[in-house]
């Protein structure tokens, strides 16, 4: 339970951000889509904290969690019984694919080299893989990573918003 409430300060930063992100894409603001085009690249770069080590645990403060990006916690290690480092291999993979698919969605998202026809699927597409690298390496500090998963699915799939006009919340 402490861990939830430890998330909360950055589960309500990421919400206000997302209403505001919303209610901009809602008006036709210009600045929506380069906020959502901001959103989904940060919240692919932070799947690449799997890719980093983990901070010393020694220099961690009694009480706080543990660090949530490490692929050797998986419980796909321990109760699944797979081999450490195919888990490692899948991980990189969804984690490097995951990252691509939100930078492609970002770029859509302001229509610069990738096409806007494309959004929904890249979008919807990272919105997965994401969620699929976190059930892989779930952890109660990974949580709001599923929120953010299921707000872009919805962005998505109720066609509340699309680049180049389509949708419209």
């Amino acid at each position: 339970m402490k861990t939830l409430r430890q998330l909360l300060p950055a589960a309500t930063g990421v919400a206000i951000v997302a209403g505001l992100t919303l209610f901009l894409l809602d008006r036709g603001s210009a600045l929506g889509p380069w906020l959502l085009a901001v959103l989904l690249f940060a919240h692919g770069w932070v799947h690449l904290m799997f890719f980093f080590p983990a901070p010393d645990p020694s220099r961690r403060e009694p009480g706080s969690p543990r660090y949530p990006f490490v692929m050797a916690d998986s419980w796909l290690i321990g109760r699944a019984g797979l081999e450490e480092a195919r888990v490692r291999v899948a991980g990189f993979m969804f984690v490097g694919v995951t990252f691509a698919g939100f930078v492609l969605a970002a770029l859509a998202t302001v229509g610069w080299l990738v096409p806007a026809g494309w959004w929904g699927t890249l979008v919807l597409g990272a919105s997965v893989l994401s969620t699929c690298t976190l059930l892989m390496f779930v952890s109660p500090l990974l949580l709001l990573g599923f929120g953010i998963n299921a707000a872009l699915a919805w962005l998505v799939l109720s066609s509340a918003w699309a680049p180049g006009g389509g949708g419209g919340a």
